[in-house]
């Protein structure tokens, strides 16, 4: 069947989310003349107020959403029989306009232990300083001053999180630092800075400040609403992208096929879910992944979809005092929403430029606390934590609002509440991502999370639900537990849930669990534990004969032409969130694709 060409450009990337903006961006500032597509499945984001206005966050996950893809797993026992859903970027820009913009960098160890030649941590150090502007302090030696990513402490502070670090200092025993983003320190209180312009008070995101902000090259071209069905070959060289109208973006348009030629290069940059998924569709995977969906194989790389991962989250909502400044009345749209955007129109100020989220800790635990997390947890924590004091179990943090989960959305009265955030940072587990036929011959997605399969994952859940809500209860906001968010203690329970007229001391004894609380606590994870969408490693840049699909300059194994850009390629987990390691991980690629086609790495529109 033949498709009509539509034209001809030297490099097309096949997704347009975070890392495709800064690779297409970068190398269309290096050389203006190179012709770039970037054909993205959802729709602009350009000065639209639900991506550049900080507080709006929430409302990309709301069920009727579009900005993001809501991806259903399989069914799993590990998880009381649930499918879990694990949301991601669908806009251009991708998750760097819908994300929480919570500011976090991964310990430096982490790139080490890739083991990748050219993406150790001393050759990416100097990339995370080129891509942001921090704000926040000066002359930091492991923080950037004149890059396009904008790092502040947001457009106001609220009160919760002083009251968090206080607690977290005195009852919680734990140190206090200004910056534990410096790529070491860990296990200390500290503020939570935000990618949000202080000056703007917008929205830092990879879109507006990589590739909108070039809409006077006419070479750099972005075409929303389209999907990329698969690679197209001559003898094992890539050399152009099939795609459709998107039917979620496009529903009226036609949905029939056409090709765009790439001259020099292809680049997959769909994420997690969609790099694997377009490599099967075009003949590269598993044998038989691509023989039960009817698609010839090209090359058989066995490791496509494969080495799933992700960050455990928990929101658990608490009561907060009326004169708590939260985010609530904003997000039901009261009275002082046109008051704040009036302040945030004109100064860039006010909770418009914030994500309520201002204080955390990434933590390890002490021997106290590794002795009450009970043997299960102890060979995980010798094997891979206990010597390595810049890798945080999880991390715990406190949001100024009603935060909901995913899996379990709670409506609530109008009041003032607060929440407590939990994620764990290595967990053990791993899943996959494949593509699959339906019964009624549609294309769906073979996908397992994994979560919580290794027993040892749990353990740091239900030991951050324990320790997050001491921490809570001697807040000064602190009026009481939100039943219906926690665990369903039994009957008489000394850890039963009720409303409070203010903070218990801070030297009050802490809640004393039974066997059967633990059990409700274990109960619960597995009931609404969800992802913190930060997906990664399905395309994993290893050896091949080690279920690598990429090598260390990006290039897919057994073809040419193509290689993959995104969060897929991470062969392991990273300890942040990782908009910081997307980001990392385009100014690497971009780096590499320049000097590929010999071109100097010169930003020309900073010259």
């Amino acid at each position: 069947m033949s498709h009509p060409i539509l034209s001809e450009f030297d490099i097309v990337f096949a997704g347009g989310g975070t890392t495709a903006c800064v690779v297409a961006g970068r190398l269309a500032a290096y050389d203006p003349s190179l012709r770039i597509l970037i054909l993205e499945a959802g729709q602009h984001t350009f000065n639209k107020p639900i991506h550049v206005q900080p507080y709006q966050y929430p409302f990309n996950q709301a069920p009727t959403s579009t900005t993001v893809t809501f991806n259903i797993g399989n069914p799993s026992p590990r998880l009381n029989g649930r499918a879990p859903i694990v949301p991601s970027g669908r806009c251009v820009g991708g998750a760097s306009c819908v994300n929480f913009m919570v500011y976090t960098r991964a310990p430096a160890s982490d790139y080490d232990d890739w083991g990748v030649d050219g993406w150790e941590s001393e050759n990416l150090i100097p990339l995370m300083k080129k891509l942001e502007t921090y704000e926040v302090q000066p002359d930091l030696p492991t923080h950037g001053y004149n890059g396009p990513i904008k790092v502040s402490a947001g457009g106001c502070e609220v009160g919760v999180s002083d009251e968090f670090i206080q607690v977290g200092t005195t009852y919680h025993k734990r140190h206090y630092a200004d910056d534990t983003n410096d790529l070491e320190t860990c296990n200390t209180y500290s503020p939570w800075r935000k990618y949000i312009d202080g000056t703007t008070g917008r929205r830092s995101d990879a879109a507006h400040h990589y590739v909108y902000n070039q809409a006077h090259n006419p070479n750099l071209q972005v075409w929303d609403g389209k999907r990329v069905k698969r690679i197209i070959f001559e003898d094992k060289r890539a050399v152009g992208v099939e795609f459709t109208s998107d039917p979620v973006s496009c529903p009226d348009a036609d949905q029939s096929s056409s090709i765009v030629r790439a001259l020099k290069l292809v680049v997959i940059s769909g994420g997690a879910f969609g790099s694997p998924t377009i490599l099967e569709r075009s003949g590269i995977g598993a044998e038989a992944v691509l023989k039960r969906c009817g698609i010839q194989q090209l090359v058989n790389l066995p490791g496509v979809g494969e080495n799933y991962r992700d960050h455990n989250i928990v929101f658990v909502p608490y009561l907060a005092a009326d004169e708590a400044v939260t985010m609530d009345a904003l997000w039901r749209g009261e009275s002082i929403l046109q008051e704040s955007l009036a302040q945030w129109n004109s100064s860039g100020k006010s909770l418009i430029a914030q994500n309520g989220i201002d204080s955390k800790i990434k933590w390890r635990p002490d021997d106290e606390e590794l002795k009450a997390m009970g043997p299960v947890f102890q060979p995980r924590w010798k094997e891979f934590f206990q010597d390595r004091s810049d890798k945080a179990v999880a991390i715990f943090g406190a949001l100024a609002g009603y935060g909901a989960q995913l899996s379990r959305p709670l409506i609530l009265p109008p009041r003032n509440y607060i929440t407590a955030g939990y994620y764990t940072l290595y967990p053990v587990s791993v899943g996959s991502v494949h593509i699959n036929v339906t019964e009624n011959n549609k294309e769906g997605m073979d996908f397992t999370t994994g979560f919580l399969d290794d027993s040892s994952d749990i353990v740091p859940l239900d030991f951050g639900y324990k320790k997050t809500r001491e921490i809570f209860r001697r807040m000064a906001s602190y009026r009481g537990e939100i039943a219906a968010g926690h665990p369903n203690f039994p009957e008489g329970s000394a850890a039963a849930c009720r409303e409070a007229s203010g903070p218990v001391d801070i030297n009050a004894p802490d809640i004393v669990y039974t066997t059967e609380d633990d059990e409700a606590i274990s109960q619960f994870h597995r009931d609404i534990v969800q992802m913190a969408s930060h997906s990664l490693g399905t395309c994993a840049m290893k050896p091949e004969e080690d279920r690598g699909v990429v090598d260390a300059r990006l290039n897919v194994y057994g073809v040419s032409n193509l290689k993959v850009a995104d969060m897929s390629i991470s062969p392991l987990n990273v300890g942040t969130n990782t908009y910081s390691t997307a980001l990392l991980i385009g100014e690497r690629a971009a780096m590499i694709i320049a000097e590929d086609l010999g071109i100097n790495c010169v930003d020309l529109t900073r010259v």
